[in-house]
């Protein structure tokens, strides 16, 4: 089963894909979508959308797993984190992948085991779990976070 673990950003958007292969998550690929400071609101929704599109066309995921807003920023910062969200959900339901969400606190407690660990201490789990040669970035570590998350519970489809 390959799952597509998203984590949207109002400035960065991570992504990260994993198979799980006899019950293991075997890393396949991650990256983070970067947004201009300057660039349109529409523009960098449709290329977020566009991005995930392709990943999704490419690597057919059966999941697409994605981390629920989190509260705690800034109004503007959390309506345009909710527009990226909302495009990651289009993305996959326009092309058949099931989406499933999780909060933050529940990624972290899947990956951690520790509901309130700092991003190091995720990236520093998904390096050794997924036993990669060094730490992804931020935000594409967090994505990993999400796949492995979804991996670990398998909620039923919840968006």
């Amino acid at each position: 089963m390959k799952i597509l673990g998203i984590d949207p950003g109002s400035h960065v958007t991570g992504y990260g894909l994993i198979e799980k292969i006899r019950g293991k998550p075997i890393h396949i690929l991650h990256g983070e979508i970067k947004l201009s400071r300057n660039e349109i609101l529409s523009d960098c929704l449709l290329r977020i959308h566009t991005k995930l599109i392709e990943i999704i066309q490419e690597n057919k995921p059966q999941a697409l797993a994605v981390e629920d807003v989190f509260y705690g920023k800034n109004i503007k910062s959390l309506i345009k984190q909710a527009q990226v969200r909302g495009v990651t959900i289009l993305a996959g339901t326009s092309e058949g992948v099931p989406v499933f969400e999780y909060s933050p606190l529940e990624v972290k407690s899947a990956v951690v085991g520790y509901g309130r660990a700092d991003k190091y201490q995720v990236q520093k789990m998904i390096q050794a779990i997924l036993q990669l040669p060094a730490m992804p970035p931020t935000d594409a570590s967090d994505a990993l976070a999400v796949a492995v998350c979804h991996m670990n519970f398998q909620k039923e489809k919840v968006v």
